[in-house]
């Protein structure tokens, strides 16, 4: 399959960073409309093919959003495209998708441990108790129930570190959570064990933070994603073997 020839993806780029540095320009926010397409080629001094294949290529990043007959707006500028790009990477890669898992893990806790204080001076007792009541969903539900457990443990790490204030830092939480649970399937079931420990870390999570205890939450997220490291690990090791 032949490639765009050299001048055209040259000028196609030119029109998505002038689309760009429009709405960077005019300050616009996410949900705001942009100019018609007849507008932007005026504005941009590009052709109606380029404008749209620009806005194709901004809307698959989430910067723009196209609502057919209504218009295009600015996107909620998500990080699905970050998503999308390392699920694709550790899915493909199968030589180094166990690598992919093992380092999301590590940005995952990278996040918890490295705002530890701040978390803990954030979440107030109605918070407390919402953590607490997905502990025992997840306890109530265990990983057989598939969606109840995971979903509770999603809700979980996205609570810890709402309070703080960060859309970045919640944002990119849970889209490297997302990634890890769509790769994770390489990975062999956890076992009972693994889903005791898991609880009882969430758990022992929330009870650190209840009481505010530094080193005592920090043990537990160590504890947390001990299970998958090793899970992690003992697939790499049987990969290497059949290899």
């Amino acid at each position: 399959m032949s490639g765009a020839r050299p001048g055209r993806t040259l000028l196609r780029q030119e029109v998505v960073e002038g689309i760009k540095r429009y709405i960077l320009d005019e300050r616009l926010r996410p949900g705001d409309p942009l100019p018609t397409e007849p507008a932007l080629c005026e504005t941009l001094g590009a052709s109606r093919s380029s404008v749209r294949e620009a806005v194709k290529i901004l809307a698959a990043l989430d910067i723009v959003e196209v609502r057919h007959g209504h218009g295009t707006y600015v996107g909620r500028l998500s990080l699905s495209a970050l998503v999308e790009s390392l699920t694709f990477r550790g899915l493909l890669s199968p030589d180094d998708d166990f690598q992919v898992m093992a380092d999301l893990v590590d940005v995952r806790e990278l996040f918890e441990r490295g705002m530890a204080d701040r978390i803990i001076s954030s979440l107030d007792a109605e918070e407390l108790d919402r953590l607490d009541s997905l502990v025992a969903t997840m306890r109530e539900t265990g990983v057989g129930d598939g969606h109840g457990f995971v979903a509770a443990d999603r809700a979980f790490h996205a609570l810890l570190v709402a309070p703080l204030g960060n859309d970045l830092i919640g944002q990119l939480s849970m889209a490297f959570w997302d990634v890890y649970t769509i790769v994770a399937p390489h990975l062999q079931g956890f076992t009972h064990a693994d889903e005791a420990e898991t609880v009882a870390a969430h758990q022992n999570i929330v009870d650190a933070a209840r009481e505010g205890d530094v080193p005592a939450f920090l043990k537990a997220l160590g504890e947390h994603y001990a299970p998958v490291r090793r899970r992690i690990a003992e697939a790499r090791a049987r990969g290497e073997s059949e290899g």
